[in-house]
């Protein structure tokens, strides 16, 4: 997955020196210095889940819902001129990104595009997301080798590890779509699950429940997974993605890829973040009807 390649902000390491002491001045600092390094981590092995708890905080940017009245260009930035890779067989084109009647749309056709024969659409958030409520309404075109995806994301193009957390419909099979994760960049938690009536014949809500020890995943409002191994957890603040993309080369996962055409198009209607303890944002949203206890 891509991040924004012109943010070029991160965390900046405080490299502070200290000019040595000379004699028993030096001698004495050094002693004390020991001492209250040992007493550190004596304190934070006998207090070892405080010490996590802290680590695990994150900053979030505030909840908001968007229903592509507009396309708002401070929240989103539009992926354009480059692959996520030699897996991938087209390249992210802002043309295949539209608007219309309240619908976002991104497409994949037949297109050369500097080395690759086809053309896809990805859009991203600007901003970091943490705990709470992430959910979109969308639909998404059919086609072996494809793959519709609502997901967050953060990784080594952000000065970050990578973690995300997805949804995604390889659509060879609309009748399911992928739940999965990845912690330090390694696959977790994935699973199949069903989509009634189809993710390609009319528009379903997926969401997902982040908290700092559980992780859900909803389709049209029903549990359909959970995890709550903290080694399979998320830590690092995310940005929320849309991508329709192809591959030629991962058959095994995504089918053997088929030249769909014509254009295969994914929409979406909605997307809102609920920071937990937020009121819900609007009558249908997963953050109305659940609790810490379903």
């Amino acid at each position: 997955m891509n991040a924004d390649p012109s943010n070029t902000s991160f965390m900046a390491v405080c490299d502070k020196s200290h000019t040595p002491g000379n004699g028993l001045n030096s001698l004495w600092l050094g002693v004390v210095g020991a001492l209250f390094a040992i007493a550190a981590t004596v304190a934070a092995s006998l207090h070892p889940a405080h010490a996590q708890g802290t680590q695990q905080e994150l900053q979030s940017a505030p909840s908001f819902v968007d229903n592509f009245s507009n396309f708002d260009r401070s929240r989103w930035f539009v992926s354009d001129g480059w692959t996520n890779g030699a897996h991938q067989n087209c390249t992210w084109s802002k043309d295949l990104v539209r608007l219309s009647d309240g619908v976002l749309s991104l497409g994949f056709e037949k297109r050369k595009l500097k080395d690759r024969d086809f053309a896809c659409a990805e859009i991203q958030t600007k901003q970091r997301y943490g705990y709470g409520v992430y959910e979109a309404r969308m639909k998404t075109g059919t086609g072996s080798g494809l793959n519709a995806a609502f997901f967050s994301y953060i990784g080594p193009q952000d000065k970050q590890p990578w973690d995300e957390i997805d949804f995604e419909v390889l659509t060879k099979d609309p009748s399911k779509v992928q739940v999965n994760s990845y912690i330090q960049g390694k696959p977790k938690n994935g699973k199949l699950v069903d989509v009634e009536g189809g993710a390609d014949k009319g528009f379903n809500d997926y969401g997902f429940v982040w908290e700092k020890d559980r992780l859900r995943w909803y389709v049209n409002g029903k549990l359909v997974h959970e995890v709550t191994n903290p080694d399979e957890l998320p830590t690092h603040s995310q940005k929320i993605f849309f991508s329709l993309w192809g591959s030629d080369k991962l058959t095994n996962w995504m089918g053997a890829f088929v030249d769909p055409g014509s254009k295969v198009t994914m929409e979406v209607k909605r997307v809102a973040f609920t920071a937990l303890g937020q009121p819900c944002q609007f009558p249908e949203s997963l953050a109305c009807s659940i609790s810490n206890s379903n």
